[in-house]
């Protein structure tokens, strides 16, 4: 556990968001390899399918996830406040929830494949890809939940290192998995979401296991959680607007993918690549983002205000020097990025092309993403998800549709960056209205200045 309320500012923020950045190195790494193992020994269709299918995984899991991270900020701030018996019922709170939860997303993500795939427009070959990946990926849903969980409470309690030990060993896992199951035993898509859920299940257990011997907070005691009403509530009230959020972000992929799904298989293959390294891109901003989250929830916690403005300052100078330099690689390396995956000279065009239009705006992407984190750190979320919808809803999409009909693939890719402009330029003009100063789950008799 660390206390984020004291000692220097971005030594804290750094140090703690490098573990968590490491370990979705390796996360993204697992992505990537899994996608180049697909591209590359399954074919285009098979990528398609597969990339095609990630707007429905993030729908289901979501919203859950969302409420979760009510749950770490709930669970920081009392932390923060020495109030170490609300950490426990916070605890305990969150798995019975996590538990229930992810047996409801399992069930229907599998039955709902098929109908959902294709409302969304897939070529025909691909749909029947896309299902039979989906149906054995959400098997696992239950394990990746606990995992998820236990990660984001350890997270709130100031430990992003712990995770990370064991995010690697998953990782790694994932990978020798993948090479067994689609190169030695030739099980196609299912053998890679069979990779997925085995590795996940390895993670949780162990994770769980190391926990109960060791750890001085959290022990995954099973039959003895005690679920407290006041503290779940208080935890919907932070993350039921970022679960709607994280929600609506997926059914806008699915909506984006609708629109690309008609330009042919090639063209998702190359979304699919694309989204992969945007991924890898976003990494730093992300990390960042919830480090600052987690600072500004202790801080505030201990009615520190003064800390939360230079955090924020520390955090957004480090996320630019890093997203300059990220931009720069995508940039002059686009085609060689994109033909790590396929072989696909159609593709790699396809490709290259939204890297040469979208790469150079991952900056803004990342200063949304930070100004973001103090709001999620103070427990103001229902501003920006209203933010988040217009952004993706009233821009994105929109845009999408017009300009594809206008440009083609290319009005889709401009329309990203429009979409994050607007986004990161509201969500700052909120942050300085400083409302968001008010939304701490403790209440202090000394109110901030605003």
């Amino acid at each position: 556990m660390k206390d984020l309320t004291t000692g220097h500012v971005s030594r804290l923020i750094l140090n703690f968001a490098a573990p968590m950045l490491l370990g979705n190195v390796f996360q993204q790494l697992y992505s990537i390899v899994d996608s180049i193992i697909v591209g590359k020994y399954l074919g285009t269709e098979a990528l398609a399918g597969v990339g095609a299918s990630f707007p429905l995984i993030f729908t289901m899991i979501s919203f859950i996830i969302g409420i979760g991270s009510g749950f770490t900020i709930v669970i920081s701030q009392y932390f923060g406040g020495k109030q170490h018996q609300n950490v426990l019922k916070s605890i305990d709170t969150l798995f019975v929830f996590l538990l229930f939860a992810s047996v409801f997303v399992s069930v229907i993500g599998i039955f709902l494949a098929r109908p959902v795939m294709a409302l969304t427009r897939l070529p025909d070959e691909v749909l029947p890809i896309a299902v039979r990946y989906l149906q054995v990926y959400f098997s696992g849903t239950v394990m990746f939940f606990g995992f998820a969980g236990t990660s984001a409470v350890l997270r709130g309690l100031g430990d992003s290192k712990t995770p990370l030990y064991f995010l690697i060993i998953s990782t790694m896992a994932n990978i020798v998995l993948d090479l067994l199951f689609v190169l030695v035993f030739k099980l196609g898509v299912e053998g890679v979401a069979a990779a997925t859920v085995l590795a996940q299940t390895g993670a949780f257990f162990t994770l769980a296991l190391y926990l109960n011997k060791r750890h001085e907070v959290i022990s995954i005691r099973w039959r003895k959680y005690i679920f407290d009403k006041g503290i779940f509530r208080k935890a919907l009230k932070i993350g039921v607007p970022t679960g709607f959020q994280q929600t609506f972000v997926a059914l806008g992929m699915m909506a984006l993918f609708g629109i690309v799904n008609v330009f042919g298989t090639e063209t998702v293959a190359a979304y699919t690549i694309a989204m992969r390294i945007d991924g890898f891109a976003a990494m730093p901003a992300m990390n960042f983002a919830a480090a600052l989250a987690a600072f500004v929830g202790q801080n505030i916690g201990a009615n520190k205000f003064d800390r939360v403005r230079k955090g924020l300052t520390s955090t957004f100078i480090m996320t630019t020097i890093v997203s300059v330099c990220v931009s720069m690689i995508a940039f002059f390396f686009r085609r060689e990025l994109i033909g790590v995956f396929t072989n696909n000279a159609e593709v790699i065009e396809i490709g290259q092309r939204y890297l040469l239009i979208v790469s150079w705006f991952y900056i803004i992407f990342s200063s949304m993403f930070v100004v973001n984190g103090v709001m999620r750190g103070a427990g103001d979320t229902l501003i920006p998800m209203f933010i988040t919808l217009l952004a993706l809803w009233v821009v994105r999409v929109p845009a999408s549709y017009y300009l594809s009909g206008k440009m083609g693939i290319d009005g889709v890719w401009w329309a990203i960056p429009t979409a994050w402009f607007i986004g990161m330029s509201l969500s700052y003009l909120y942050y300085l209205t400083g409302k968001w100063k008010t939304k701490g789950v403790i209440r202090h008799s000394q109110k901030p200045t605003l």
